[in-house]
C-alpha cells in the first residue's frame, strides 16, 4: 500500500468517526529535517564534542562554485 492509498483510508476514517483529518503526506518534512539537526547538535553537546554549524552544506556549495 502506498503512502496516497494509506493517507486516504485514514481520511476516509476520520471523517466518519467526525475527527480532524490528518496532514496530509510531506507537509512537515522540512520541519522534521530540522528538528533531527538540532537533535544531533543537542547530542553532540551532551558528549561534549564539538557541535557542527548549520553552514556546513553551504559552505561546501560556496568552495565547490569559487573553483
Amino acid at each position: 500500500m502506498s503512502i496516497t492509498q494509506q493517507y486516504l483510508i485514514d481520511t476516509y476514517r476520520a471523517r466518519q468517526h467526525g475527527d480532524p483529518t490528518p496532514p496530509a503526506p510531506g507537509t512537515h518534512d522540512w520541519q522534521v529535517m530540522r528538528e533531527l539537526a538540532d537533535h544531533r547538535r543537542f547530542r553532540a553537546a551532551l558528549t561534549c564534542r564539538p557541535a557542527r554549524g548549520r553552514g556546513r552544506i553551504r559552505a561546501a556549495l560556496a568552495r565547490l562554485r569559487g573553483r
